[in-house]
C-alpha cells in the first residue's frame, strides 16, 4: 500500500523538475579541456618533484603525461627549482602555475597535438 502511493505521488516527468515542477535539473557536467588537463598534470607534478615526493620518481607515462607534456614538465622542473631557490617556495609555485597555463595553451591551441595519445 505504501508503495503505490509513493508510487502515485512520483512526477510524470521522471522527477526532474519540468514544467511546474518543484526539482530543479542538474546543472550540465563541466568537461575538462586537454590544456586544463596538461595545466593540471604539469602543476601538480612538478610540486611533487620539487617537494622530494615519492611518487616525483615515476617514469612520464605513470604521471600519466604525454611526451609532450613530459617536454613542458621537465622545463617547468627546471625553472621552478632556479626559482625555488632566488624566490622561494611562494615564486616558484607562481612560476609553475604561469608557465604550465602558458605552454600548455600553446600546446592545445588547435586542440590535440597528434591524432594519438601519445
Amino acid at each position: 500500500m505504501l508503495l503505490s502511493a509513493a508510487c502515485s505521488a512520483a512526477p510524470a516527468d521522471g522527477g526532474t523538475g519540468g514544467a511546474g515542477g518543484g526539482t530543479p535539473a542538474a546543472p550540465a557536467p563541466h568537461s575538462t579541456s586537454p590544456q586544463e588537463l596538461c595545466t593540471s598534470l604539469i602543476t601538480h607534478w612538478t610540486a611533487a618533484i620539487l617537494a622530494g615526493a615519492p611518487e616525483a620518481g615515476l617514469d612520464y607515462q605513470a604521471m600519466g603525461l604525454s611526451g609532450g607534456q613530459n617536454e613542458i614538465l621537465r622545463d617547468i622542473v627546471v625553472a621552478a627549482r632556479a626559482e625555488l631557490r632566488t624566490g622561494g617556495p611562494d615564486a616558484a609555485r607562481a612560476l609553475t602555475a604561469r608557465e604550465a597555463e602558458r605552454r600548455c595553451a600553446d600546446r592545445y591551441r588547435t586542440g590535440t597535438p597528434t591524432g594519438g595519445p601519445w
